[in-house]
């Protein structure tokens, strides 16, 4: 190997660097950290990359917007001469600072907040531009489904038990991300659960039920009834206490597998049984939602790549224990898993080879 290779691709090694992959970091514009990390674990879950880089090649001439500015960095990276290496995202950060007020400053950010904000603007971008020329007048607007909801949108159902007559309702409601609260010393798993577990509605709580025609106690609990193509699992680690007057970080150890199969599914379910891998995870370093920095792992052809910023470094599977929280509460600063995004295993004999 040549002395002009970089400390990446020698990492790597040259006959087990994937031939059309290209590993670049994102420069940081001070404060911009929060939008790198969920970037590239976007980039690296290839059913998204492919669609994006797809819509760059159908859409030669387009006015700019966020999601043209997503495809020409997305499309900037795949084309790289070079294997590894830094690029800066200069046009996407400036549409994305012209399309929220909230992100055109220099102040922490919450790569959540960015995450959900992206994803439903795209959404809408390509919703617009499919009922663009159209006479949405005479033919209605089309809402069915975008590329987007086919990755990344879950339908819940909300299945509630009256105790009186024992008819049970259920509403159902779609998703792009699931929000899990956290415990200490607990896993993934555990988290799910709780977000399925029965809660009982009574005195003020108590539920309208059709059947008996007046406010009954009753059961209620909540599952997955489609999962999507990309699961991404927000672990809630910011949490407001009343008593601090303000948010504190929640940074107990929350082991997330590298392998998920979805339980908490209802009887009805479209995939009871789909199986996930993790390709991507955002991590939170530091002690509180105001202060700290974002990085992110990702999985690129079974191996572990390391993205902080415009530095990028192979890691083994076994670090990624590094990124599941801290054990005890007397520890400050920590780096812990914020996002999680899994991709399902039948996904990957589609178009989206990995």
């Amino acid at each position: 190997m040549g002395a002009s290779l970089s400390q990446l691709e020698r990492d790597i090694g040259s006959e087990q660097f994937p031939p059309n992959e290209h590993y670049f970091g994102l420069v940081n514009f001070g404060n911009t950290c929060y939008s790198n990390s969920v970037l590239q674990a976007l980039y690296f879950c290839k059913p998204f990359r492919e669609k994006v880089l797809e819509y760059k090649a159908k859409n030669k001439r387009t006015k700019e917007t966020l999601l043209s500015c997503l495809a020409d960095l997305f499309y900037s990276i795949a084309t790289q001469k070079k294997k590894v290496g830094s690029i800066a995202p200069k046009k996407f950060i400036a549409r994305l600072r012209k399309e929220k007020e909230e992100f055109d400053n220099y102040m922490q950010q919450d790569a959540h907040e960015f995450l959900n904000f992206l994803i439903n603007h795209i959404n809408e971008i390509i919703l617009a531009e499919r009922n663009q020329g159209k006479n949405v007048k005479s033919t209605g607007s089309d809402q069915s489904p975008t590329w987007v909801h086919e990755i990344f949108q879950g339908i819940l159902t909300s299945e509630t038990r009256c105790l009186c007559c024992e008819t049970v309702s259920s509403k159902d409601e779609h998703f792009f991300d699931l929000q899990v609260d956290v415990d200490q010393n607990t896993s993934i798993t555990y988290c799910l659960r709780c977000f399925s577990n029965t809660e009982t509605l009574s005195n003020e709580n108590k539920f309208k039920c059709d059947n008996c025609c007046s406010y009954q106690e009753a059961q209620k609990r909540m599952r997955v009834k489609k999962s999507p193509i990309i699961l991404a699992l927000h672990l809630k680690r910011f949490k407001y206490m009343e008593q601090f007057n303000r948010h504190i970080k929640v940074s107990h150890r929350v082991v997330f597998p590298l392998e998920l199969r979805l339980f908490n599914t209802s009887d009805d379910a479209v995939n009871p049984d789909r199986l996930y891998d993790l390709m991507a995870v955002v991590i939170h370093c530091g002690s509180g939602p105001n202060r700290g920095h974002y990085i992110s792992i990702v999985k690129s052809h079974k191996f572990w790549l390391l993205f902080d910023d415009d530095m990028v470094d192979k890691i083994e599977a076994s670090t990624i224990e590094d990124f599941y929280g801290l054990t005890s509460d007397i520890q400050k600063s920590s780096e812990t898993g914020y996002i999680l995004f899994y991709q399902s295993r039948d996904s990957f004999d589609k178009n989206y080879n990995c």
